[in-house]
């Protein structure tokens, strides 16, 4: 029966690849805003906002008043390396105005994050193998870098590992650890992070947790309980589980699965991974075999256990949206300009397609007004 109530509005960021190099296959015109609902049944164009150039990865910060984008470029503003642009969002429509960007000292930044205070966004670049901690203003605006970090190595892979290529920064709950996937090392690094000052200072207790070699560490999830850490694996395609030490900021491999089925033997690489909010699930991306990978968790210790696959009805899966409730997920299908809805069974974890909600061109990154 119905209340009388009209449905809450959510608004939808979708990061994309515009038409600037280095990625020539980019089509969109730049962030796209879209308005939908708790169900995610449909959704209404609000915005597309051209001052995002290459906005490959975007982040809300806690208080929904501000975004963040990555330009995702080798060179911008007349200097080498990419930015990060912050915009400014308006409650009542969703829409985006452009404030202004800061160097992220490092080409083709990939991932943003916002720390929980909102007064920090922490920045990965892939190509400049370096990551970097800005500040945010009271207006929303980013001021230059606080702190900046180069890697240094290589790994094993001898196309995809000659250099760093830092992928992604998460901070624990407890906003007192960043942990850095670097795809080019097979690393995950452990960094201590300073609120105060905004600066990071390797953790001395473990400075970084290894990945089996040419696995190509890219994006983690904590589990709910933050006992867990899944990071998946874009490389060797595999999903790896650590136990981790909330109070020593210390991570240990526990297991590693494979986010592909048996007898697959076409190319493949994994982009994002997300642990239900109830979590009793996790759930990996495949570019390749294109799909979703479920796997069960056990709440005593963290181990997976195969559910099913179940096809992103697209191409190249980038990253996808799993929403607060764990009952529906969204998947960016990068190479057929689609973003695609799933019904989730809470008790079994498995997908249920929902038909395309949106068709936008070149989608990479989902994130919306709910998100944690």
């Amino acid at each position: 029966m119905s209340t009388g109530q009209p449905a809450a509005t959510i608004y939808m960021y979708v990061g994309t690849f515009t038409a600037h190099q280095p990625h020539g296959r980019g089509r969109a015109e730049g962030i796209y805003v879209l308005q939908t609902d708790p169900s995610f049944r449909s959704f209404t164009p609000v915005q597309v906002v051209p001052e995002a150039i290459n906005p490959s990865f975007v982040a809300l910060a806690p208080e929904r008043r501000h975004l963040y984008a990555v330009n995702a470029v080798p060179e911008i503003d007349g200097h080498p390396g990419g930015a990060v642009s912050a915009f400014a969002v308006d409650p009542s429509t969703g829409a985006l105005t452009y404030l202004n960007r800061q160097s992220s000292h490092g080409a083709g930044p990939c991932h943003v994050s916002i720390d929980r205070t909102g007064r920090w966004a922490l920045v990965t670049n892939f190509h400049g193998g370096s990551l970097a901690v800005l500040p945010i203003w009271d207006d929303g605006r980013l001021g230059p870098a606080t702190d900046a970090i180069q890697h240094h190595g290589s790994g094993p892979h001898p196309e995809r590992q000659q250099s760093p290529h830092c992928h992604s920064l998460n901070l624990d709950p407890a906003n007192r650890f960043a942990l850095v996937c670097d795809l080019g090392l097979d690393r995950v690094f452990i960094y201590r992070f300073d609120p105060v000052g905004g600066k990071l200072v390797p953790n001395e207790r473990q400075p970084w947790a290894q990945t089996h070699p040419g696995a190509g560490p890219r994006h983690l999830a904590f589990h709910p309980s933050g006992r867990y850490v899944y990071v998946i694996n874009e490389i060797d395609s595999t999903l790896t589980t650590f136990a981790y030490d909330a109070a020593e900021g210390t991570l240990s491999e526990i297991q590693s699965v494979s986010t592909l089925p048996d007898g697959f033997s076409g190319a493949n690489s994994c982009a994002d991974v997300h642990v239900a909010p109830s979590g009793r699930f996790v759930y990996g991306s495949n570019r390749g075999h294109d799909s979703i990978v479920i796997y069960a968790i056990d709440a005593g210790t963290g181990r997976l256990s195969y559910v099913a696959h179940e096809s992103t009805r697209g191409r190249n899966p980038r990253n996808f949206f799993l929403d607060p409730t764990g009952t529906i997920l969204l998947a960016a299908n990068q190479d057929s300009d689609n973003v695609v809805a799933f019904r989730v069974d809470p008790e079994t974890g498995r997908l249920a397609h929902a038909g395309t909600v949106a068709e936008v061109s070149t989608p990479v990154c989902l994130k919306s007004t709910l998100d944690h």
